[in-house]
């Protein structure tokens, strides 16, 4: 409960940001004008949620049917941690990205989806791949599918609002002149950023724990995360690079030059996520050094 109080403080820190500056950029004006266009966006994010970040990553929906076992055998592994999980059977998707991850979206259980790039069914073995989809798995039971979509989306607007100051400018007869302007062109984004930050580290140590719980292993998430960290790092996506308000989505930070779990990091350290698998298996182990191979030919 707490926990859900926090996100909601900090939804709305986020949405009373996105007023502030319409309202520094254009006055009483502006600060109208951003208040409906953010109502009217964080109503188009629940409803659409799922359809708008599906197609901006350009995921396909699969199935049981599908020509390639190792997708056959990640539907059917969605499906059954599903069932343990007393979810609803979620759309499942594949993403054609090479750098490995994954995300969840979705307003509800009932609504959700869940994607996995082909790198990631590459890269890790089938008991890891669980592991990831559980964690997804988490975040849907969690209803946190919803609060992350409508967090990016109103990131993006504030970023995008922050665009607008920079190239038009200020003038005398706004409330904070032109280097006003500026200054908020500059530091809106930083603010909403921290803000996103904030939500986003909490929810992914919570959907670990649930994951977890939900696969039964949590070793198996443990070990996944490892390999992903240590191969997208030198893998770009290049969607992800293009649209940073949705990397918090993501089980491991898309963005090339994802640091350590500080103030500026979108997701917790991949360490501490770790760290925290493994005292919750009961039965700390070292770090076993990861080879990475990069994935073979895909079809």
């Amino acid at each position: 409960m707490h926990n859900h109080i926090r996100t909601f403080m900090l939804l709305a820190a986020l949405t009373a940001l996105f007023v502030t500056v319409g309202y520094l950029i254009g006055g009483p004006a502006g600060m109208a004008m951003a208040l409906l266009f953010g109502l009217g966006m964080n109503l188009i994010s629940y409803w659409n949620s799922d359809r708008i970040v599906l197609a901006l990553y350009r995921a396909q929906p699969v199935d049981l049917q599908h020509s390639d076992a190792l997708v056959r055998n990640y539907v059917s592994d969605v499906l059954d941690l599903a069932r343990k999980a007393n979810l609803p059977a979620p759309k499942i998707y594949l993403i054609d990205e090479d750098q490995p991850n994954a995300f969840a979206t979705g307003r509800d259980p009932q609504h959700a989806a869940v994607a996995a790039t082909r790198g990631l069914l590459t890269l890790l073995d089938r008991r890891e791949i669980r592991g990831v989809m559980a964690h997804e798995l988490a975040h849907v039971r969690n209803r946190d599918t919803l609060t992350m979509t409508v967090t990016a989306a109103i990131a993006g607007a504030i970023s995008a609002l922050a665009n607008i100051a920079f190239f038009f400018g200020g003038d005398r007869d706004r409330p904070t002149g032109v280097i006003g302007t500026i200054a908020v062109a500059i530091f809106a984004p930083m603010a909403a950023a921290l803000v996103q930050m904030a939500i986003s580290r909490g929810r992914e140590y919570e959907a670990d724990r649930g994951g977890a719980e939900i696969s039964d292993d949590p070793h198996a998430l443990a070990d996944a995360l490892q390999k992903i960290e240590a191969y997208a790092r030198g893998v770009p996506n290049p969607q992800a690079e293009r649209n940073p308000a949705t990397s918090h989505m993501f089980i491991i930070n898309p963005l090339s030059g994802s640091g350590t779990d500080n103030l500026f990091s979108t997701h917790p350290a991949t360490e501490n996520r770790v760290a925290a698998l493994r005292d919750m298996a009961g039965a700390r182990r070292p770090a076993v050094p990861v080879t990475v191979r990069r994935p073979g030919p895909w079809g």
